[in-house]
């Protein structure tokens, strides 16, 4: 490697590549100016390779490669919080729905940069979004490529379209969304497109065939959610003779690259199709558990040889964006279901929460691993606080040691993006106090009395004045 001033070097006490070069004790990755690494080994050779390049790290941290977020809804942003007694079909129905009706383009913008810092601060470089929304006409859902763009991120955005309610407009308003969000990507650095289903059960027939034309005709991958609580299970038994992911097999939903958010409720038929089908899948533990939905058989997927990234779900159906709280209840949730240790273990989850969610994209040519030719996105755990003082299993104490706040930097594609545990060029307080008075104005529009103290008292707040 040639000396040049216009090498950073990441340097750690581990460099844990999940690549082919495996975890380096003391090791560094290397980038150029262009955000294509250009080496990773240990630091020391690194460094002596190149005499004017920047250092980052004192070499007591981890270094890692950008969490790949493999499933989530940015159109929750300002809705973070509410329902937390409900299962799926009341969420939707308490939280979702009266948001969903009313958020505009301009919320959902500002919601994205709000959870962007939340990301990027919890190590998450890459995410794939889907904007859920019923304020048709308004293309709410190119707000999410807006705040993305904005704070530096990766991504991949979809529309999530459903047809299946009331006074839903013509199939023609979905698809012009879909074809503006394109379109809008298209010219967009970082950002790709994927063409949303929000639900096979939640499309009428026209919507549903118009979609998966548009896929095949444009090469657009898919983005859906399948088999995601019993009930969906049940009713599609009840109107197509079979479960979700079996029904999407019949009716050619299948035959595009799909990546699917949740499969929990699936028999060794449904595992078969994924697998087979080559069907990625978006496990989501923690939204799982809050809405009581159940447990992905996760071991059993990985067996069968099942794509699987890790995601945070929804700003709204998690609460948080932060990818530590997803991959350590990733582990947690298997040991216990299954009562076994083994179940899970710290590199197989942090696998998923890398390379793993990178290749259930289709991305990972480009990001998951810290490898020559791949694009520079880069983590840089503290080293110096309580969470990482100790360091006898890095990947061990990451998955269930390390917390936001052990994020010191963080680079998307070569570019510093979080500097000092802070992501750079936001005022915090600023955005902070933007995004109050949108969720307050969002939570009033859509009449959510006794879910948003902002439109009304809280279920608690009654009770106590009662007492």
């Amino acid at each position: 490697m040639s000396a040049t001033s216009d090498i950073t070097i990441v340097r750690g006490a581990w460099a844990l590549t999940m690549g082919p070069e495996g975890a380096i004790r003391e090791g560094a990755v290397a980038f150029d100016a262009g955000g294509s690494i250009t080496a990773v080994g240990k630091a020391e050779e690194l460094i002596a390779a190149n005499p004017g390049a920047t250092v980052a790290g004192d070499g007591n941290g981890i270094v890692l490669p950008g969490f790949v977020n493999a499933h989530t809804h940015l159109t929750e942003g300002l809705i973070t919080g509410m329902g937390e007694t409900a299962v799926l079909w009341e969420w939707f129905e308490r939280v979702v729905n009266p948001s969903g009706i009313q958020i505009t383009r301009e919320e959902v913008a500002l919601g994205t940069r709000l959870k962007a810092v939340e990301m990027l601060e919890s190590g998450i470089t890459t995410v794939n979004d889907m904007c859920c929304h019923r304020n048709l006409g308004s293309l709410a859902s190119l707000g999410a490529v807006e705040g993305l763009s904005e704070m530096g991120m990766r991504g991949v955005v979809s529309f999530g379209a459903e047809d299946m309610y009331d006074a839903a407009p013509s199939a023609d308003v979905f698809m012009a969304e879909h074809e503006a969000l394109a379109d809008l990507i298209s010219g967009t650095p970082l950002i790709d497109f994927r063409i949303g289903i929000g639900t096979v059960l939640g499309m009428r027939d026209e919507l549903f065939q118009r979609t998966i034309d548009a896929a095949a005709e444009n090469s657009w991958a898919v983005h859906t959610h399948l088999a995601e609580v019993r009930e969906e299970i049940t009713e599609s038994t009840l109107l197509h003779g079979g479960s979700t992911i079996q029904h999407a097999e019949r009716i050619g939903l299948l035959d595009h690259e799909v990546i699917a958010g949740h499969c929990i409720w699936c028999s060794e038929t449904d595992i078969g199709l994924l697998a087979s089908r080559d069907v990625a899948v978006a496990h989501n533990p923690v939204a799982n558990m809050i809405l009581a939905s159940g447990v992905c058989p996760v071991p059993r997927l990985l067996r069968e040889g099942v794509r699987i990234g890790i995601g945070t779900d929804g700003a709204a159906s998690n609460d948080s964006q932060d990818m530590f709280g997803a991959i350590k209840s990733a582990a947690l949730l298997q040991k216990v279901h299954h009562l076994q240790a083994v179940a899970m273990t710290a590199p197989q989850v942090m696998e998923m929460a890398t390379i793993g969610g990178a290749r259930a994209l289709g991305m990972e040519s480009e990001v998951g691993s810290l490898e020559p030719g791949k694009r520079a996105d880069v983590v840089l755990l503290d080293g110096n606080g309580p969470e990482l003082a100790v360091l006898h299993d890095p990947f061990q104490q990451i998955v269930y040691g390390a917390t936001p706040r052990s994020v010191s930097e963080v680079w998307v594609d070569g570019k510093l993006r979080v500097t000092g545990a802070e992501t750079i060029g936001v005022d915090r307080t600023a955005l902070a106090a933007e995004s109050r008075e949108a969720a307050r104005d969002l939570a009033i529009r859509g009449d959510m009395k006794g879910e948003s103290a902002y439109a009304g008292p809280l279920d608690f707040e009654v009770f106590e004045e009662g007492k």
